[in-house]
């Protein structure tokens, strides 16, 4: 009888470690995953007034719910914008239509000088739409002085200049100085 307690000892042992390291090696492969997704989607933006989409020919740039690209104009300023008349045109403002309260970080608006909208900006960018653009297209970008807006993270690995701008009595919470793109 003492043999074959020795032998279900053993049993029980190895039973125990084999389900010990399954359960450890499941558990630490599940921490992984979450850990690299999460590390993938650090630049993403992803919110009620702007998401992040990708193309093959910007890399990530930022949309509004819908997917329409965004865009950023190189003639203006941190919560100024110096599209106005025929510029607006091809150039229709991203506008808010409902409340500005509880702004995602970034995010932040505008009063327009010219017609008394209120703009949304993206680190003190105002923010504009392309005519020309259809859901998931980014046709205007380096067109007119225009680039597509980006993440903050993407466009600091990508852009050659930031230049911060200083802030203007325009803007209103969560305004922050520089270009997003």
């Amino acid at each position: 009888m003492n043999k074959n307690s020795t032998i279900i000892g053993i049993i029980v042992v190895l039973v125990l470690a084999v389900g010990g390291y399954a359960i450890f090696h499941k558990s630490s492969k599940t921490t992984s995953t979450s850990n690299s997704g999460s590390q993938s989607q650090a630049a993403a933006v992803n919110n009620a007034v702007l998401t992040t989409k990708t193309s093959s020919s910007v890399g990530q740039y930022l949309a509004d719910p819908s997917g329409k690209a965004l865009y950023t104009y190189g003639g203006d300023s941190s919560g100024v914008s110096n599209c106005k008349g025929s510029c607006l045109a091809s150039w229709p403002a991203y506008v808010a239509t409902g409340s500005t309260a509880n702004l995602p970080q970034g995010v932040s608006t505008i009063k327009r000088s010219d017609n008394g909208q209120t703009q949304y900006t993206y680190n003190g960018m105002p923010l504009y739409y392309f005519v020309s653009d259809s859901q998931g297209q980014v046709t205007g970008n380096g067109v007119s002085n225009f680039s597509v807006a980006k993440p903050a993270a993407a466009a600091s690995s990508q852009s050659t200049t930031t230049a911060p701008s200083s802030s203007s009595s325009q803007s209103t919470t969560n305004s922050s100085p520089g270009r997003a793109y």
